[in-house]
Order: structure tokens, then C-alpha cells, then sequence
């Protein structure tokens, strides 16, 4: 009809879901508002500590929750305007997102057009949750073993790794589907609710699939029997939960209670205990991570848990396998942690059969040769950038979007290049030509030329960044802004002592004896200057940048015509600051751009101080 009749066709016909051209890398987007993580735990006291909190600081008579099942998926914003579907994106860190938009409009049970039963809002972003049915997941392995590709571990990661795909053609017919759940913005002018329950109500009547369990309850006891009868049933259901979400109905109560940095205080998520299954120990392995750390993994006899193949567990540390008392050829209980990383839970004991000996770590690095130290409960490789077992791990750290940023150098990239013995450090990253980039599969002129500048433009990073992207044990992104700030160089920093190291109030002895530490080995040395060879050469931080803004807050809304958004924050903790997305009693300052949001209401409520791009300029440069 539409070859008959072009001008019918439009961007939301269903033969129009699939058809976008495959792009070279997903694009960043910023949410409508922030995708907060919830707060969650297993154990019933827990649980009953966020009721009675929730009574504590609500004064009612009578308080309603909402229960819904905690779906095992990948969480997406999801936005229409005027009832259109415009944008879906990845939660990301929750402020930014990666667009995936072409790639969603290939689930079916994604309406690219809103029913109009009941006025649809101007503008709506819901949250929602992206799965696979299990029979969906099975089927979908089955196909990659016969293609000769490993298996996905879980829908989960299926559900992940596909929805990131470039190319939406092979997203397309996978089996997927999406769950609706909690309205992250919309206009209220046109549409308003007033508890979460009347929400999900109208949700179907726009299109928008949700889970049809959600229930509403005032005890702690109702809350408890629903947890049980989830928990009973949750191998019958045609998709993977792994606890019950408790969310405050009405949205008065939650506006009162706030949020966290990161979680609302008025929700909880209650998870299942972990599957288990009993299997055989086959052999104690060790593997060294990025970081050096040894951890001994247990090879076991493949085992079904919860619908996932089990091969291998993490063991922890030496302390654990002694503790649990494990050893090669025993039976031992294996869980799902969390529902996806596999650990030994225990030994089962099998009296009378003989047993093998007792497992020790080894005395040396079992990759480089390096003499193992101990640090606590850990066996470490001291090696560093120089072990071949942490180069891999290191450079995916170095290029990660926390370290240098390099657009388009993820895990697969870094081990293809590994392999093909393109690199053998990240100082090599910058002896890379383009012609090199080309000999992996997967890549063309465009993306290659993209990645070979990516790599280019990572030359000048800022000390910060670069004390975090080479990969200093105990050295996150805070500690690594505490040393650049007072040290100022690089240089001042390696020929700083331990002592002197401790001497900053936020550095403790650990933390010191690595870095100084990191700086001694020969092999960090080596790398080192390698990099400068290769051009690298990593900013100072002059003195007015230093910790003028130590313990101020900061709120940002609408958007700045100097920064973006994560630039911004940075100037705030670069100068000892602390930049935070929701206002409370302890924001100094809330920034307002051009389109502010709600937060310079609450900001104003709350007599937090205002302030323009000029005056956050100022304080920026204040000495």
C-alpha cells in the first residue's frame, strides 16, 4: 500500500522499524531526569528497617505501597512527544545514556505511536525494562553454538550486548520484549497523576505494556506473603525476576521523603536468595586481574543453575578456600550470586572418601613469574603494566570512559588487538596506524580513521584522569583528584615518599604504600616513559585550580553555554568540590542554565543559593 501510495509512509509505519543504516558508534544522551538505582538487600530485617522508616517520616494513619516484580532486564528511557516515540537510550551512569534508538524500534511491543483512548501528554519519559522470554534466551544460544559462538550467560547479558549492537538489522527479530514501570518526567499540564497505581492503570490504555502482578498493600505482612508467593513462582513466569520492588503509592509522600544521591528513600527492592546447585570441583585455577590481584576459580563440572550453565566460580581469596575448606574433585554447593556471577557457596561432605590436598597460592605470578607479595587477604602480582595477565584488563581501564575516554576501544577491540600483537602495553596505543586498525575484523576506512584520532586526541589528559586511567591499586577517581590537586605534576608525584603520601588527610597508609609503590617498579618506569616517547603528556594542575571549592556542593539544571553537563561537575570536583543531582539541605549552590528543571523550585524552597553561569564562573576562578 505504501509503494502505491508514498505519501501514507512515515517514520512511525511498522515496516519502518527496521531499516536504519548500521552507525560506527552509539551516541551519548542526557536523560529527561536522573535513572536512579535502587537500594536493595536479602535479608527480612532490612527490609522491615526501610517499613519502619517509611512510617517514621510519612505521618499517616494509613500508608500504601505498590509492589511490582524486580525484573532481571535492561533498564531504558524511553521518550514520545505529542504520543510519537522520539528516543530510547541506555540508563548509562543515570544522568547520560548511550541512544538506542533505531535498535528499540525494533521490539514489537514497543508502540511507536501512543493510543489515544485517554489524552496522551506532549511529552512523556517512562522507564522501562528490556527482556528476553526464556524460551527466547534458549532458543537464541541454541542458534549461536551451532553458529560456532559462545553462548550468551544469561537473557540479561543477551538482552545487554544485542540492544548494543550498531547495526539495528541485527537486533531485529530477536526475542525481546519490554515492561513499563515508572514515568521519569512528563508534562503535567496536559497529564498528571497523583499516586504510582493510578499510573500503571493508564499505561496499557496509551500501549504501554506493564507486568500485570503489581500490587498494592499497606503491612508489612501483606508485603512479605506477595515476597513468598514471587519467590515460589518465579520458575513459572515466561521471563527472570529476582526480587520484589516496594515503591510509596502516593507521589505527595514521595516528594516529601527525597532521594539519595543515586537511590530514592522512598522504594526498596527486596532479592531472592541466590539459585544453588551441588556439582564437582574439578580444579583450583588462579587468575590474575587488572589490578594484579590473584584470584583462585573453581573449575566445575557443568551444572544448570537457575537456567544458566555453570563451568567456573570465584573463590575470592586464599582466606575463603580455607575457610570453606574446599579442594579439587570435592562436591560443593554453587550459587548465582545476585543471580550472575557464580560462587561456591560451600563444601557438601561425602564422609569416607579420600581427599585431595589442601590449596595454596603460588609463590609467583602464574602468567609473568614475578614474585607474588601479600597485602591482607590478597596475593598480588607486583608487575603492573608490565604482567601480559593485566595488560588486556589495563588498557580496556585505560580507555574506559572513568580513565582517557577513547571512543570506540571497548573490550572486543582491545583483545583483538592484543592478540594480533598490535599492542603489548597502552603506551603502544599510540604507535598504532590506521593501517593497523583496518586488520580487525569489523572495521572500515571511517571507523578506523574515528578510532586512530580517538586514540590521537588522548595525548594531553588531565593528571586526574590519566592517575586513574593507568590503573594504581586503591587509586579511584576520588584518591586520584586528592593527589593530583596536591601534587600538581606527575613528576612531583613519583618522587613523592610514602610519608609524604600520608600526610594528605584523605590518603591512608594503603593507599600510600601503592602508589609509591606503583612509581619504584622498573616495569611502571618503562611504561611510563614509553608514553612520553609516544607524545603523551599529561596536564598539570596549576594552583588556582586547586582545592578552592573543598566541601561546597553543587546542582546543576538546564544546560550551560560553556559546559556540557559532565564538564561542569568535573570543574566542581577538580577544585575539591562535590557536584550532586538532586537539591537537599546540604547543596550550597544550585547552577541554572537555559531551561531549568524542578530543582530551582526546590532549590528556592529550600533557600539554597542561586546562581547563573557568570557567578559559577567566578567561582571557578577564585584563587
Amino acid at each position: 500500500m505504501e509503494k502505491a501510495f508514498p505519501d501514507l509512509r512515515n517514520n512511525n509505519s511498522p515496516t519502518q522499524r527496521v531499516g536504519a543504516p548500521p552507525v560506527d558508534s552509539l551516541g551519548k544522551v542526557k536523560h529527561a531526569a536522573p535513572m536512579l538505582s535502587l537500594n536493595a538487600a536479602r535479608e527480612e530485617k532490612d527490609v522491615r528497617d526501610f517499613f519502619d522508616f517509611i512510617h517514621r517520616n510519612i505521618n499517616k494513619k494509613k500508608i500504601e505501597f505498590v509492589l511490582e516484580p524486580k525484573f532481571d532486564g535492561f533498564s531504558v528511557e524511553v521518550i514520545y512527544e505529542n504520543g510519537k516515540f522520539v528516543r530510547g537510550s541506555t540508563r548509562g551512569d543515570g544522568e547520560t545514556g548511550e541512544d538506542i534508538s533505531k535498535n528499540l524500534r525494533t521490539v514489537r511491543a514497543l508502540p511507536l505511536k501512543l493510543q489515544e483512548e485517554k489524552p496522551c501528554p506532549k511529552m512523556l519519559s517512562i522507564r522501562g525494562e528490556v527482556f528476553m522470554t526464556k524460551d527466547g534466551f534458549q532458543k537464541l544460544n541454541k542458534e549461536r553454538i551451532e553458529m560456532g559462538k559462545e553462548p550468551f550467560a544469561n537473557p540479561r547479558n543477551a538482552a545487554a550486548g544485542t540492544m548494543r549492537q550498531l547495526d539495528p538489522k541485527k537486533v531485529s527479530g530477536k526475542p525481546f520484549d519490554i515492561f513499563f514501570y515508572e514515568i521519569i518526567d512528563i508534562d503535567s499540564e496536559s497529564v498528571s497523576f497523583s499516586r504510582h497505581s493510578e499510573m500503571l492503570e493508564q499505561l496499557p490504555s496509551w500501549g504501554l505494556k506493564t507486568a500485570s502482578m503489581h500490587k498494592k498493600c499497606a503491612s508489612f505482612e501483606d508485603i512479605k506473603r506477595y515476597y513468598d508467593q514471587l519467590a515460589e513462582n518465579r520458575e513459572d513466569l515466561e521471563y527472570e525476576i529476582d526480587g520484589l520492588v516496594i515503591k510509596l503509592d502516593d507521589y505527595k509522600d514521595r516528594k516529601r521523603l527525597g532521594v539519595r544521591q543515586r537511590s530514592p528513600r522512598w522504594a526498596f527492592a527486596w532479592k531472592f536468595p541466590p539459585r544453588e546447585e551441588v556439582t564437582t570441583l574439578e580444579k583450583i585455577v588462579v587468575q590474575v586481574g587488572r589490578t594484579g590481584i590473584l584470584t583462585p576459580v573453581a573449575l566445575l563440572q557443568p551444572v544448570d543453575v537457575g537456567g544458566v550453565t555453570v563451568s567456573r566460580a570465584t573463590l575470592h581469596n586464599e582466606q575463603e578456600v580455607k575457610k570453606k575448606d574446599v579442594r579439587p574433585k570435592d562436591k560443593v554447593r554453587v550459587a548465582r550470586a545476585g543471580d550472575v556471577i557464580p560462587e561456591v557457596v560451600e563444601r557438601v561432605k561425602e564422609p569416607g572418601k579420600k581427599r585431595e590436598n589442601p590449596f595454596s597460592m603460588p609463590k609467583h605470578c602464574p602468567v609473568c613469574s614475578s614474585q607474588i607479595y601479600k597485602e591482607g587477604g590478597y596475593h598480588i602480582c607486583p608487575a603492573g603494566l608490565f604482567c601480559p595477565a593485566q595488560v588486556t584488563g589495563g588498557i580496556i581501564h585505560y580507555a574506559s570512559r572513568g580513565g582517557l575516554n577513547i571512543q570506540g576501544l571497548g573490550e572486543k577491540t582491545v583483545k583483538a588487538l592484543y592478540q594480533k600483537g598490535l599492542v603489548k602495553n597502552i603506551a603502544d596505543l599510540y604507535n598504532l596506524e590506521k593501517d593497523d586498525i583496518l586488520k580487525l575484523e569489523g572495521f572500515a576506512e571511517k571507523s578506523a580513521g574515528q578510532l586512530y584520532e580517538a586514540i590521537q586526541d588522548s595525548k594531553k589528559p588531565r593528571l586526574d584522569r590519566f592517575l586513574y586511567a593507568i590503573g594504581i591499586r586503591h587509586v579511584g577517581k576520588r584518591v586520584a583528584r586528592d593527589l593530583a590537586q596536591e601534587f600538581g605534576s606527575l613528576e612531583n608525584l613519583r618522587e613523592a615518599s610514602e610519608k609524604e603520601l600520608q600526610n594528605i588527610s584523605e590518603i591512608g597508609p594503603e593507599i600510600a604504600k601503592s602508589v609509591a609503590a606503583f612509581f619504584k617498579q622498573e616495569e611502571n618506569k618503562a611504561i611510563l616513559k614509553a608514553l612520553k616517547k609516544a607524545g603523551v603528556r599529561v596536564k598539570n594542575i596549576t594552583p588556582e585550580k586547586k582545592a578552592t571549592l573543598k566541601e561546597k556542593t553543587f546542582v546543576f539544571t538546564g544546560s550551560l553555554k560553556g559546559y556540557t553537563r559532565e564538564e561542569a561537575k568535573e570543574k566542581v570536583e577538580m577544585r575539591g568540590g562535590r557536584a550532586a543531582s538532586s537539591v537537599s539541605s546540604k547543596t550550597d549552590y544550585v547552577v541554572v542554565g537555559k531551561n531549568p528543571g524542578n530543582k530551582r523550585e526546590e532549590a528556592k524552597k529550600r533557600g539554597v543559593k542561586i546562581i547563573g553561569e557568570d557567578e559559577f564562573e567566578r567561582l571557578l576562578r577564585q584563587g
